[in-house]
């Protein structure tokens, strides 16, 4: 095991740290979520926003780690600070001569994979890492990396606002100061948060709302749909033998279809409706104020827009859609477009199918 080298600005760095006092506090809920985002946006069962002290890195949240390990010596993330400027990433520890035979590495169901994006303050003093962690080896794609520097912004500027929270709190003898700066820099944290929202309900591919986004439209339309007893219908539309299409042209290819499909729904839907990414090759178009003969006839214009597609490929949809009824929950009315589009498959694709 190679233990980490300290930064040649170790003590500016350590003087940095201390003035957070953050250090042995207590839980806090902004950190937690961001960790839990980190694990589910890298597909991780574990993760972490770690802090190295002096002789020890300190754990201010994490997820599915069940015994932190203090020890600054075996820790991955006193690497990441030593070079602040990037993520760190280690596909597979035991092929790397810094972990290989590292404690944390050589345990049962231990450390195969870890990335971390350093905890950069505005000076560039490293504090920590947010880190990812795996017992399996596995990379990140590159939208993945981004998210998870994305994130580490974000410690870092939650940090910062706790700091300042800190320091106002010293001056509520000056309370018009201090409640005007107050508001500034809670209208910061909420815009972060809402950017934060937004990269977790949007499909990194397609840039779609995502099916955690489509869900709470849907339901929304289904209460006011119920409100005022107008239309509703919802589309699921599946792209016929994808799989054929990723063997024969590569991922790549596929890709590129599914982000061709995703602009044409996204223009179909502007303005009436919402397209989104349900996952994979299946999309779903929400369209409210439409009866099921006008959702039937738009889904079959979409069908053979697809045919028009400047991508080169054969390519065709099978679509099933579905209107709401009195009593329909979310779930029942989305079943019902699926049902639909699965008679399209069986009925031998390229169609549209209207639930009765």
């Amino acid at each position: 095991m190679s233990p980490p080298p300290k930064p040649d600005n170790e003590e500016a760095r350590l003087d940095a740290l201390y003035s957070f006092d953050i250090l042995d506090s207590a839980p806090e809920q902004g950190f937690d979520d961001l960790v839990r985002i980190a694990a589910g946006i890298c597909g991780v069962p574990m993760a972490a926003v770690t802090l190295i002290d002096r002789d020890r890195q300190w754990f201010k949240a994490q997820v599915g780690i069940e015994h932190p390990d203090p020890s600054r010596e075996s820790s991955f993330c006193a690497h990441a600070i030593l070079a602040p400027e990037r993520t760190m990433v280690v596909p597979d520890a035991t092929r790397d001569t810094r972990f290989a035979d590292n404690p944390l590495v050589t345990a049962e169901n231990g450390i195969r994979f870890y990335a971390g994006a350093p905890l950069l303050t505005r000076e560039g003093f490293a504090l920590g890492a947010l880190c990812v962690v795996d017992d399996q080896p596995r990379d990140l794609a590159p939208f993945q990396c981004e998210a998870l520097e994305a994130l580490s912004r974000q410690v870092t500027h939650l940090l910062e606002l706790r700091r300042v929270s800190r320091d106002l709190s010293h001056q509520l003898r000056e309370r018009a100061w201090y409640e005007q700066q107050m508001r500034l820099y809670q209208a910061q944290l909420e815009q972060q948060n809402a950017e934060l929202s937004e990269q977790t309900r949007t499909d990194p591919l397609t840039g779609l709302p995502n099916r955690r986004a489509f869900a709470a439209a849907l339901a929304g339309a289904i209460t006011r749909a119920s409100g005022t007893g107008d239309p509703l219908a919802v589309a699921v539309v599946d792209v016929d033998h994808f799989k054929t299409i990723n063997d024969l042209h590569g991922h790549d290819e596929g890709d590129r279809v599914l982000v061709a499909l995703a602009d044409m729904l996204k223009a179909q839907a502007a303005g009436r409706g919402m397209a989104a990414r349900h996952g994979g090759e299946e999309f779903v178009v929400l369209l409210p104020g439409a009866t099921l003969e006008e959702a039937r006839l738009q889904c079959e214009f979409m069908r053979q827009s697809v045919g028009l597609l400047p991508i080169g490929l054969p390519v065709s949809v099978s679509i099933g859609v579905a209107t709401h009824r009195r009593g329909d929950a979310a779930e029942d009315l989305f079943r019902r477009a699926d049902q639909a589009l699965y008679e399209a498959k069986r009925g031998g694709r390229d169609r549209v199918v209207a639930a009765d």
